[in-house]
């Protein structure tokens, strides 16, 4: 799971982004659900200031991307309150350089997936789309692990035809099962990687245990814990991806306690205060200088706080506010 809760920021950071709102692109055919256009990216395309990381040695994403968890309905159930909205954003994001969009059947469910084949399909070259399963929603506020291998074959493949794909660059499993063993689980997405209709496989809600159990059944290229400034219960988790080179995508990046948003503290004050940026900002900037194997998802319905988000892969922190950020 992704998700922020946006704040109008100080905006110095994102002034640059309406300086050249790039147009949309030739309009192409997006299947049974209408015609749409893949817009081109804007030249210096804020999220290219994060840098890069490969996954699994051949897909090269910029370091901030894209968690579509949010543009569906309030609790991340049903459809998007402005479905209008939710396809600009998505649209934005290409337009200012994200090329990693994460998101899950659960989202929705299913409706976060079928936003974005009918945002964004056919994809731009280099748009790496990961999507997860694993996870059922019987009710708004319900998210049951499911791990069985028939279950996780017949969710790879509605995800294919909702993302209109032949092939899911990454899949990710979205939370152990503790009724069925992992072995079995990720056996099964072992066997859809060798099937061709998974590219990498990758792992989320998973300790540094369950990490090496998987990776002795199928190379696992990455991880999706929460973690962010007021949560690090997965730093664990992260030495070994920063180790391994595995790619570390925090989930929750910008929420801290029970909450569910990001708390001002006097240090994340101070340090937004010296960059004119809004204490988000600051927390993005903050994953990104953390480790090179993260990967931030941020993610919002709004496309205010998208160019807000996006932003923060401008801000350089300094070694003293990172101590100071501790």
């Amino acid at each position: 799971m992704s998700g922020v809760l946006g704040i109008a920021g100080t905006t110095s950071l994102i002034q640059t982004l309406h300086a050249g709102t790039a147009t949309a692109g030739s309009p192409s055919a997006a299947g049974a659900q209408g015609t749409t256009a893949t817009p081109p990216k804007s030249p210096g395309a804020p999220a290219e200031g994060a840098g890069t990381f490969t996954i699994g040695g051949d897909l090269i994403v910029n370091r901030l991307g894209f968690g579509a968890m949010r543009i569906t309905g309030p609790g991340i159930w049903g459809e998007p309150k402005d479905p209008a909205e939710a396809r600009r954003v998505l649209q934005r994001a290409v337009e200012l350089g994200v090329n990693f969009i994460d998101t899950a059947d659960a989202y929705g469910p299913e409706v976060s997936e079928r936003l974005i084949a009918a945002s964004l399909s056919p994809y731009p070259r280099g748009l790496i789309i990961a999507t997860k399963g694993g996870l059922l929603r019987p009710g708004a506020s319900q998210w049951v692990p499911d791990g069985r291998p028939e279950h996780l074959r017949e969710a790879c493949e509605g995800s294919l035809k909702r993302l209109k794909v032949a092939r899911i660059d990454l899949y990710q499993f979205h939370h152990p099962d503790p009724k069925v063993p992992l072995e079995d689980s990720i056996g099964e997405l072992a066997r859809l990687r060798e099937q061709g209709k998974i590219r990498h496989v990758g792992v989320s809600n998973f300790s540094t245990d369950e990490l090496a159990r998987a990776r002795r059944i199928v190379p696992i290229v990455s991880v999706q814990n929460r973690y962010n400034l007021a949560d690090r219960s997965s730093e664990d988790v992260l030495g070994v991806c920063t180790r391994e080179g595995l790619a570390f995508i925090p989930w929750a990046p910008l929420a801290s306690g029970s909450t569910g948003k990001l708390e001002s503290s006097p240090a994340l004050d101070q340090v937004a205060a010296a960059h004119g940026a809004s204490i988000m900002q600051v927390a993005i900037a903050w994953l990104l200088a953390r480790s090179p194997a993260m990967l931030p998802i941020p993610g919002t319905s709004s496309v205010a706080h998208l160019e807000e988000d996006l932003a923060a892969a401008r801000l350089q922190l300094t070694a003293a506010e990172l101590k100071l950020l501790a």
